[in-house]
């Protein structure tokens, strides 16, 4: 899990750094099985009217925290008890936050208390140096619970036996050494699969998402005042705009961008030795759809969706690359542009300066009380904001059509296309993107063309014939 609003994993990803470095105890060794517990379900009745803001708002700032939620779930899958995750430290932005200064960890551990047991760190009589073995396996991505049940849990008593041998052999000889199967899964990276899991385990996610995970009383303090002091000015936008330093290097987008500028951003690109790939063709990876809008591009494309000069609109992001020259054209099209260090005084925000998770974390609670939810890259936290918001009724979240709108884009810049025609056009594309009700697509074998399942997790947003009603009868898993 990387950085701050962002996933590399999405081309990019700087922001929350949430690889988490999740750690299960196995006591079966030791004769401490925990009594299986049913799930009690988790139910979330839509309603027609506006959703108020809900306090305390119970989420997560990156796809980091979406593996906390998958680590939860195959820790109940398996038996195991979770050990609080360690947040990565080293990627590109060396955000020294932890996850106790993300997360209420007392609330983590007592919301979720009744399903499965949690430690805030792994007890010293666990540790290698008083002679316990660590099991190191990192599951495979995408992996259903039949591949937990069967591989993993076969390979982690395989690890067991073994060292119950080796135990059995050095207590022969006298020297005593503990059995225990601790499982190391560092960068718990989606591995767990979308679809085709047991309806409760898939209940569990977002329970452990909705209602286990909150920011801390700071950060909910300072974001619920973002929020209101937005919402006293009238009805909002948050606009995830994805134009950052970070996002340009590793995605190898450069539109807009000077021959100077786009040589920086390659520099930095080679920097990194981990990003494997370096050379690469800006407008062929733009044609493809794989490009965040720049803010020239946003501008019209707002403007084409019927957003006019009035419109308040909330910027949801880091440093723009090239500041606020950049933002003109933007900021001339909608001058009430604001953003969280333009509303909140410096004394407020000078806590979670260079702690770009934190700072995220606040831009997080603004995107899921904003009216309208727009993210100029569907990265991760993109989906995640949106799946949110279908939990809390279907708000408005308009994912933007980025290949089908670089189409539009360059037809109407050549004149292909007048402004009328192309405000019809971009309208008709995203008709049908705003975050209404609707079933994950599922791509057999192709699990990263599917739907996210935490965009819209749809077990989660019904009950019973109030499924059929919103989804239709297409998923039997939705009442089964």
């Amino acid at each position: 899990m990387q950085p701050s609003w962002y996933d590399v994993h999405d081309v990019t990803s700087i922001g929350l750094d949430v690889t988490s470095n999740s750690r299960h105890i196995n006591t079966h060794a030791q004769g401490e099985l925990r009594h299986t517990r049913i799930f009690t379900g988790l139910t979330h009745h839509i309603s027609v009217e506006p959703v108020p803001l809900p306090h305390p708002l119970r989420n997560y700032t990156s796809n980091g925290v979406l593996l906390i939620c998958d680590m939860v779930a195959v820790a109940r899958l398996l038996n195991l008890t979770l050990v609080v995750p360690e947040l990565d430290k080293t990627s590109f932005w060396a955000d020294p936050s932890g996850f106790e200064d993300i997360f209420d960890v007392r609330h983590f551990i007592d919301s979720l208390r009744d399903e499965v047991r949690i430690f805030r760190r792994l007890p010293k009589r666990y540790s290698t140096k008083s002679g316990y073995q660590m099991f190191q396996m990192p599951p495979v991505s995408w992996s259903d619970d039949n591949y937990y049940l069967n591989q993993v849990c076969a390979a982690s008593v395989f690890f067991i036996v073994l060292a119950f041998l080796v135990r059995l052999l050095l207590y022969l000889t006298s020297i005593h050494t503990p059995v225990i199967c601790i499982s190391d899964w560092d960068g718990m990276d989606t591995r767990l699969a979308n679809n085709g899991l047991p309806l409760s385990l898939q209940r569990l996610r977002c329970r452990v998402n909705f209602q286990g995970l909150k920011f801390t009383p700071q950060l909910e303090v300072l974001g619920s005042k973002l929020v209101r002091m937005l919402q006293q000015r009238g009805p909002f936008v948050a606009l995830h705009l994805r134009y950052e330093m970070d996002m340009l290097a590793f995605s190898g987008c450069t539109r807009g961008c000077s021959d100077e500028e786009a040589e920086e951003l390659k520099k930095m690109r080679y920097t990194y030795p981990w990003w494997r790939e370096k050379e690469i063709v800006s407008e062929e990876r733009r044609a493809q759809g794989l490009c965040p809008l720049t803010p020239e591009e946003v501008a019209l494309v707002l403007k084409a969706l019927g957003f006019d000069k009035n419109t308040q609109i909330y910027i949801a992001a880091g440093e723009i690359y090239g500041s606020e020259h950049r933002l003109s054209v933007l900021r001339e099209a909608f001058p009430r542009i604001v953003k969280k260090e333009m509303l909140l005084e410096s004394t407020e925000l000078q806590q979670f300066q260079n702690h770009s998770s934190q700072m995220a974390a606040l831009d997080f609670m603004v995107s899921v009380a904003s009216n309208t939810f727009i993210p100029t890259y569907d990265g991760n936290i993109a989906k995640v904001v949106e799946g949110h918001r279908r939990y809390l009724g279907f708000k408005k979240t308009i994912m933007l059509d980025r290949k089908r709108l670089v189409e539009l884009l360059d037809l109407h810049d050549n004149k292909t296309l007048t402004w009328d025609q192309f405000a019809v056009a971009i309208k008709a594309a995203h008709e049908r993107r705003s975050g209404a009700p609707t079933h994950r697509r599922v791509v057999p074998d192709k699990p990263k063309e599917e739907d996210y399942f935490y965009a819209n997790p749809q077990e989660c947003l019904c009950e019973g014939t109030n499924c059929h009603d919103l989804f239709g009868d297409r998923n039997s898993s939705l009442t089964h």
